[in-house]
């Protein structure tokens, strides 16, 4: 946790600067939870936007419900078609970025924000610049999030330590949009998330990227908790959540983007990345057997691996650009 120059630490972050992040597509009902809950936070952000990935639901008619009563300023954007998460977030964090927002904080609509969420954060912005915070599961339960990840891999580290010690942090090369928590001069350096990918491995990319630049943190302190329930394997130490076919195909396609990405940077080793699309494929397959108790959906998994080799082949392939060009940042 903090230490006694809480106080002091807090004062220097001004939550006027912050700017909240919603993706949103057909979950009135999930939004209009989160939305409730950041009416009662003390303090509130100086901007909420809102990304509506063409909802076909009454999304808007809900967003407009809460513009006299939210206590800050509303922007929202709703798109022509759904970009997927990776778009959602990538035209989010363009539009705060242009806001002039500090720090933008990135949720999807399935969770709802603890009342002093934003003084906890920001209680840490004046040493951290990349910053995840931690968030309960829909039972109440902590949820676990792998926030580190094996880097020649590219993986994550399923059983990376969850305890804290006295710091109240630990660092991550990693990233979740389900409460990143990011200042401005970062994504200046690393550009948008990538909408390229449309959904799965975007954050984990994009807080890689991220802890690249700067010390990136996960801290101990609860200030979302998910209000959607999601079918699991107990399997006693970790959970595995149920999947889609859409997430079968993304999560074996996007690993083309991010060979890509790897290329770019001087890190790519054939043998420990293919080493790590090959885990994943079988981390898959028991994510049907044991969680969906089923074999149907394999060929999702193919699908993405023929069509991520086309990614990798792409000559003209450019990683996000940054939007400006400034000094490394410690």
């Amino acid at each position: 946790m903090p230490s006694a120059s809480d106080a002091s630490a807090s004062a220097l972050f001004d939550p006027a600067t912050a700017t909240i992040v919603v993706v949103t597509y057909n979950r009135s009902g999930l939004l209009t939870r989160l939305l409730e809950s950041i009416t009662t936070m003390d303090p509130k952000p100086g901007h909420l936007v809102i990304v509506d990935n063409a909802s076909t639901d009454d999304t808007t008619e809900v967003v407009e419900s809460f513009r006299d009563r939210i206590g800050t300023e509303i922007v929202y954007r709703r798109m022509e078609t759904n970009t997927g998460g990776s778009g959602g977030f990538s035209e989010g964090m363009r539009i705060a970025y242009e806001l002039g927002s500090t720090w933008i904080w990135l949720m999807d609509d399935d969770v709802e924000v603890m009342p002093d969420g934003l003084a906890r954060m920001g209680a840490w912005a004046p040493r951290f610049k990349s910053i995840q915070g931690r968030r309960y599961d829909y039972d109440g339960s902590e949820f676990y999030w792998q926030y580190r990840i094996a880097e020649p891999l590219a993986i994550p580290i399923p059983f990376a330590p969850a305890g804290f010690d006295e710091s109240g942090y630990k660092e991550m090369n990693s990233g979740c949009f389900e409460g990143m928590f990011i200042h401005r001069d970062i994504v200046a350096q690393i550009g948008l998330p990538d909408p390229r990918f449309f959904i799965y491995w975007d954050d984990q990319m994009y807080g890689w990227l991220a802890s690249r630049k700067t010390t990136a943190v996960i801290v101990d302190e609860f200030v979302l908790r998910r209000t959607r329930e999601i079918k699991q394997w107990d399997m006693g130490i970790r959970h595995m959540n149920a999947s889609s076919n859409a997430y079968r195909y993304y999560i074996m396609r996007n690993r083309g983007h991010m060979k890509q990405y790897y290329r770019r940077l001087g890190v790519y080793n054939p043998v420990l990345f293919g080493l790590g699309t090959a885990l994943t494929f079988g981390k898959e397959l028991i994510r049907l057997l044991f969680v969906e108790r089923t074999v149907r959906g394999t060929s999702n998994l193919f699908r993405g691996i023929r069509d991520g080799r086309k990614i990798a082949e792409d000559a003209t392939w450019e990683p996000m650009p940054p939007l400006t060009v400034s000094a490394p940042t410690d």
